[in-house]
């Protein structure tokens, strides 16, 4: 397969061109109800909707360095502190307001990094927002603005209830040429072929192009069941080949910020997982090749709990079937915390169910947060003792559960100065462990000759030398 998953930055919504019709007597329009009527007219359903479907500007300030940093005849003048050039960048993408109070659902990746977000509703006006959630392992972003009046809002439908072959309707803002639909019918469902922590995707050949991210996927009843997310595309428009991120889990994030929480939070299950091979479901008896093979479990979580076992195949969750680890991932943070879920387990050819009761990530070890300071390379950086719910806050594998983590840096600071990245693992200094943020405030307070340090990033094992 060819092509490349392109954000699809910039709003939608316009008019969507229909099929000839016969000519009728003018007559009040009802909303289709059927495919017969489609042929006819959407207008019905868009005139009710796209007043819900917000333009989102954000704008970052980029800084710059400057071009002759690197020429000695400015250096003579300016030293090495050469001055940086800023300069503002803007980009547009699109949102669905949710709640009549001015509570707009959009993508992380619209906002993210942003120093001004600016909302356009569909009859000109502009209003200021602020950040309310945001998540970029989900990439979901909720904003609200104050227009102290009710708006119009798009109620959320149950994406479960998709099929493949159901019409829908796009709108958002591609290309930044104005509020735009677009038809089409779900293509396919559970999609994973997008980078993202929860791969479960609705794809859709409706035209979805840059500018329509966080732009709404409506079902013919006027609901909400997908977030317009990334396009599949060699040439950076539409190809026929759009992907959403499914309503319920809108739903379950709207949920967190309705409650006021600060991060979003995905159950913890203690346990990782593999998608199943051919030669694991022959083996198992599988008529296809589906499903999530247990990996590691680890003690005393919910998966131990539930006697889930490695070598085990998970094949549904509440009776409904799991295609892959990233579709178990999707139903186990739709279900959300608290919950106890049904899990359909495949050992050895027998088949049997778990209860399982989905928690929060634990703080298996206090985290003891410190500041390094001194002579040393680690200064200016402030680390952790790493367990399940410090590596969820970080965005880290909860299965990453020990040793030191550096949360954050001073800018400027020695540590940044040298490479280090807030998530590195610290493994190892001058040949010794370290096992928690004590041992490494105690071996920082030496003066060594040579600094040995190895750190894990991204699963990878990387040895520094600093004099």
């Amino acid at each position: 397969m060819q092509g490349l998953l392109k954000r699809a930055a910039i709003p939608m919504l316009a008019l969507v061109v229909t099929l000839p019709a016969p000519v009728y007597a003018e007559t009040a329009k009802a909303v289709p109800e059927y495919k017969m009527e489609m042929q006819l007219s959407f207008s019905p359903l868009v005139k009710q909707t796209a007043g819900s479907v917000v333009n989102v500007y954000a704008e970052r300030v980029v800084h710059q360095q400057s071009p002759f940093a690197g020429d000695p005849f400015f250096q003579q003048f300016f030293g090495q502190r050469m001055p940086n050039r800023t300069e503002k960048q803007t980009s547009l993408g699109s949102g669905v307001i949710v709640e009549a109070n001015g509570t707009i659902i959009t993508n992380n990746h619209v906002v993210d990094g942003a120093d001004d977000i600016k909302i356009a509703l569909s009859d000109g006006r502009e209003f200021p927002c602020k950040v309310v959630l945001k998540d970029d392992r989900v990439d979901l972003a909720v904003l609200k603005i104050d227009t102290k009046e009710q708006l119009p809002m798009l109620p959320i439908g149950n994406s479960d209830t998709l099929e493949v072959g159901d019409l829908v309707l796009a709108i958002g803002n591609p290309f930044g040429v104005g509020q735009t639909v677009t038809s089409g019918i779900v293509s396919a469902l559970a999609r994973n072929q997008v980078k993202n922590e929860v791969g479960f995707f609705i794809q859709t050949d409706a035209a979805i192009n840059p500018g329509n991210s966080g732009g709404a996927l409506m079902n013919m009843k006027g609901e909400l069941i997908g977030l317009n997310t990334a396009i599949f595309s060699q040439s950076g428009g539409s190809n026929g080949i759009g992907f959403a991120i499914p309503a319920n889990l809108v739903r379950v994030f709207l949920a967190a910020a309705d409650r006021g929480d600060k991060s979003f939070e995905r159950p913890y299950i203690g346990a990782t997982f593999e998608p199943v091979t051919s030669e694991v479901a022959d083996a198992l008896g599988l008529k296809r090749v589906r499903g999530a093979l247990i990996t590691k479990v680890t003690d005393n979580g919910p998966a131990a709990k539930a006697g889930l076992k490695a070598g085990e195949v998970v094949t549904a969750l509440n009776g409904v079937s799991v295609e892959h680890p990233d579709a178990l991932g999707y139903r186990l943070t739709t279900a959300g915390l608290g919950a106890t879920v049904s899990l359909t387990v495949l050992d050895n050819g027998n088949e049997r169910e778990a209860k399982m009761t989905l928690a929060s990530a634990p703080e298996t070890q206090p985290r003891e947060e410190k500041l390094i300071a001194g002579s040393n390379p680690f200064s200016g950086a402030t680390v952790a003792n790493l367990s399940p719910r410090v590596a969820d806050e970080l965005h880290m594998p909860t299965d990453t559960a020990a040793g030191v983590v550096v949360e954050k840096l001073k800018d400027d600071s020695a540590a940044a100065r040298l490479g280090f990245q807030p998530k590195d693992i610290i493994v190892s200094v001058n040949g010794t462990a370290i096992t928690n943020t004590k041992s490494l405030a105690e071996i920082a307070a030496s003066e060594p000759d040579i600094w040995r340090v190895e750190i894990e990033r991204d699963g990878q094992r990387i040895r520094q030398f600093f004099r």
